[in-house]
């Protein structure tokens, strides 16, 4: 099942810049490995904020929240999740016009 998700980063204005950096390099890693597991399928960000739109999949959204529990941002993350069906006139799929 496909899943188009927002996630916009909350970092407290007065977080400390070391524990960002830290927890900013732990996110990248376990990124990596959900898009090698094929659970990431896209990401695009969103200029001028910390933020980005991605194309994810999952057996179902339990599975989906328990990929996005698993960053380590998870605690200041505000996440959107619209759920995807297919369309007949997608020029992706076959017979798609």
């Amino acid at each position: 099942m496909e899943f188009l998700v927002h996630i916009e980063v909350q970092w407290p204005a007065d977080g400390d810049p070391k524990e960002l950096e830290r927890i900013t390099t732990a996110e990248r890693v376990r990124a990596r490995e959900l898009a090698n597991e094929g659970r990431i399928r896209r990401l695009w960000r969103v200029p001028g904020r910390r933020a980005n739109w991605g194309l994810w999949e999952a057996q179902d959204a339990s599975a989906l929240h328990a990929a996005i529990r698993s960053l380590p941002f998870f605690p200041w993350l505000s996440v959107e999740v619209h759920p995807l069906a297919a369309h007949p006139s997608d020029p992706e799929r076959p017979g798609g016009s």
